[in-house]
């Protein structure tokens, strides 16, 4: 029961880590709200909201706030990785916008009108969903994707400092491969792809969603209470390889 009695807001709740960081916090005693641009996330309150929108998105935490009472956790998780986001010298400019929109623009969103409601609680906890690439680069590239979550990972680390005195911490969970339908999903087509991909992880395989939960769980709980303005890597030691076992 390390959430017991904090209200969580989850986006990108509909599936993968969003789903199963949910499903998490619940067991652990929290009350969440899922939230999702598809209708019927999983949650204590379900609600669906485009998050690249502002005001879809000052509503969504002010019916949180009426119905639930209070708001102490933040994860900023819906994201998007498209086929068509690719090399800089062929993804476009609408793909590079579409996938900027809902990467970062949703955390910065969701920062500015879900923090004031963490700050009349007394504190809490944002968890901001980066990747490893965000700390990587990659010859395999989805430019926009890798910059967004640069943003997401830049955007965290200035939030955790600014708040640091005022109980509010902010740190960015950094997922390496994940297998997850979005994964699955861009590797279907390209096995080779894939193996390339996964080469370069020491342990071999891909996280597991309820793995990447388990680290958003640590940091939304008071065990993580001197944690703020971190990188917060979950990626099988992949950061840290030269070379990977044989």
């Amino acid at each position: 029961m390390r959430l017991e009695n904090k209200v969580c807001v989850v986006t990108g709740a509909s599936g993968g880590i969003g789903a199963a960081t949910v499903a998490v916090f619940r067991r652990e005693g929290a009350r969440v709200v899922g939230v999702d641009v598809a209708a019927g996330a999983p949650g204590d309150l379900s609600l669906c909201v485009d998050v690249t929108d502002e005001q879809q998105v000052s509503d969504m935490f002010t019916r949180a706030r009426e119905e639930l009472g209070r708001i102490d956790v933040l994860f900023n998780n819906a994201g998007i990785s498209p086929a068509d986001d690719g090399s800089v010298l062929e993804t476009t400019l609408a793909a590079w916008e579409r996938v900027q929109d809902v990467n970062l623009r949703s955390v910065f969103l969701c920062c500015k009108h879900g923090i004031p409601h963490l700050l009349d609680a007394g504190g809490g906890s944002v968890i901001n969903t980066a990747s490893f690439v965000a700390v990587l680069g990659a010859a395999t590239s989805q430019i926009s994707y890798t910059a967004s979550k640069g943003g997401v990972l830049a955007l965290s680390r200035e939030l955790g400092v600014e708040f640091a005195r005022r109980g509010v911490r902010v740190n960015a969970l950094c997922p390496g491969p994940v297998d997850t339908p979005l994964l699955q999903e861009l590797y279907a087509s390209d096995p080779e792809q894939a193996a390339r991909r996964l080469v370069h992880v020491p342990m071999g395989r891909f996280a597991r969603a309820e793995e990447i939960a388990h680290g958003a769980l640590f940091l939304a709980s008071d065990e993580s209470s001197f944690v703020t303005a971190s990188t917060f890597l979950i990626d099988g030691g992949l950061s840290g390889a030269y070379t990977t076992p044989l």
